[in-house]
């Protein structure tokens, strides 16, 4: 990538132009009497590639009628033979391309210098590191110094797995790394969020100030969140979050009654309500603890603690919503990945966890039409609503290194064969465009009042029950309006 220029020097512009970019810098190298061109220029034609006139192809470093054109047909001389390789390419150090340099560097730091050897383990991430398209920001990554430290360990270790790789310093290199051995399949696929979860419950216990109530807890953490979280495929973040809270909640509420002198055990309606009635609103999520401790028999029965709910949601109007879709489809602002991601929220009411999960099994793109999977119906977009989902096909991202070499995902995250954060894109969509739950559940209330619940489940992929919900609060909406127009005749 060519580094950002610094702004040039209006009197050297004037007197001696760059005849490539016109611009005041200083000039390196002199290819004819009208390609006389400054240091940028330079660094860029050494990576113009293409197929010159004559049929050559390769890098087309020179011009030749304002074309692209290789050192022979524009009569230049410039040295582009990686010594490595043989191919033309942009040199890096000693003769070798930025791709041969990455190579050598790569089977330097995972060669174990006992054994003079790579293990058989690592080779798959040998060569996906090895055959990144762009070389240059693989060698930028691998050289800094908490990366090549972490490889030399990986290096040395006598056997590449999970738990030997957990022994080593936690860090987003390390996750990183895995991350790229499992999905070069060099390592099993295992749910780290659920192991996240696991390593949270656990440090999460030290907390708890009584030895008694520390074993309910890892109990409660075990058969309850545990127990759930291995009867799924994949835990969703907004399981991992939950379940924190509320063992949070819980370790709190113990801590509080070991502070009372009062086991589990001995629990009283009154303990209960001065629990509830000292402190925050949150303390009521408690009731999903006391609900499995009742379940269990570690306290009495008819204990109770009043359902915590969140306040009422808001939902965006009707003409909020035109105008939040108007700025999606003619603004500036968003890339084309929160584009598209917006459109699915303000036009179908989809939540963001399931538009991130879209792969481009469910996304069909063709000359005439996109059409995108949502429930057991094809929906096809407006032609108004294509364009991002036309580039994002072209131009999917995050596919220059080695993290995704096989990954359907529409919405690639930065972690290797992962998709995009629903947190981390809600949080750019809130900043930049509007509350993504406001926008789903406006667009909700809206289509209940065009179509049958049915048909709206079926497409949307909800569930007909919560449909309904939305029917019902629009139905009653209508009737308000309704009424209001009666009263003022």
């Amino acid at each position: 990538m060519v580094r950002p220029r610094k702004p040039d020097d209006p009197e050297r512009r004037r007197e001696i132009p760059c005849d490539r970019c016109g611009g005041g810098y200083g000039l390196v190298v002199n290819w004819g009497p009208h390609d006389q061109i400054c240091g940028y220029c330079y660094q860029q034609a050494k990576r113009i590639r293409g197929t010159c006139a004559c049929g050559h192809a390769g890098v087309l470093p020179g011009r030749v009628d304002g074309q692209p054109a290789c050192r022979t047909c524009a009569g230049i001389t410039l040295n582009i033979d990686c010594v490595g390789c043989g191919a033309e390419s942009e040199l890096y150090r000693d003769g070798l391309c930025w791709g041969c340099t990455l190579g050598k560097t790569v089977d330097r730091l995972l060669t174990n210098p006992e054994t003079d050897t790579i293990a058989e383990a690592l080779a798959p991430l040998t060569a996906a590191l090895k055959s990144m398209h762009r070389p240059n920001s693989g060698l930028t990554w691998i050289r800094q110094k908490h990366v090549t430290d972490f490889l030399k360990q990986l290096a040395i270790h006598p056997e590449i797995t999970h738990n030997s790789i957990d022994s080593l310093p936690r860090s987003r290199t390390r996750d990183y790394v895995r991350g790229l051995l499992v999905e070069h399949g060099a390592l099993p696929h295992r749910d780290e969020t659920k192991i996240r979860y696991q390593e949270w419950a656990q440090a999460a216990l030290e907390r708890l100030t009584d030895d008694t109530n520390r074993a309910i807890i890892d109990r409660y953490v075990r058969w309850h969140h545990l127990r759930r979280m291995h009867q799924m495929e994949t835990v969703p973040h907004g399981t991992f979050l939950r379940s924190k809270q509320t063992v949070t909640v819980a370790i709190n509420f113990l801590n509080w009654l070991h502070d009372r002198q009062t086991p589990l055990g001995e629990l009283q309606q009154a303990d209960v309500d001065d629990w509830v009635a000292s402190g925050p609103t949150t303390r009521l999520i408690a009731d999903r603890f006391l609900h499995w401790a009742t379940g269990n028999k570690l306290t009495r029965r008819g204990l109770v603690i009043p359902h915590h709910r969140r306040g009422t949601s808001k939902r965006l109007s009707a003409a909020d919503q035109d105008a939040a879709l108007a700025k999606v489809v003619d603004g500036d602002t968003l890339t084309t990945r929160d584009r598209a991601a917006a459109m699915l929220v303000l036009v179908f009411g989809q939540q963001l966890e399931d538009v991130v999960t879209l792969t481009w099994d469910d996304v069909v793109v063709t000359d005439d039409l996109v059409t995108i999977t949502f429930g057991s119906l094809a929906v096809a977009l407006n032609d108004a609503l294509t364009d991002p989902w036309r580039h994002l096909a072209a131009h999917p991202g995050h596919d220059q290194t080695a993290a995704h070499p096989n990954i359907r995902w529409v919405f690639r995250g930065h972690s290797p064969g992962q998709h995009v954060s629903a947190m981390h894109l809600r949080n750019r969509l809130r900043q930049r465009l509007v509350s993504t739950r406001a926008g789903r559940l406006g667009t909700l209330h809206e289509l209940t009042k065009l179509a049958p619940v049915a048909i709206i489940a079926e497409a949307l992929g909800y569930s007909a029950r919560t449909i309904e919900t939305h029917a019902t609060a629009s139905a009653a909406d209508y009737a308000r309006y309704v009424a209001a127009i009666i009263d003022r005749q």
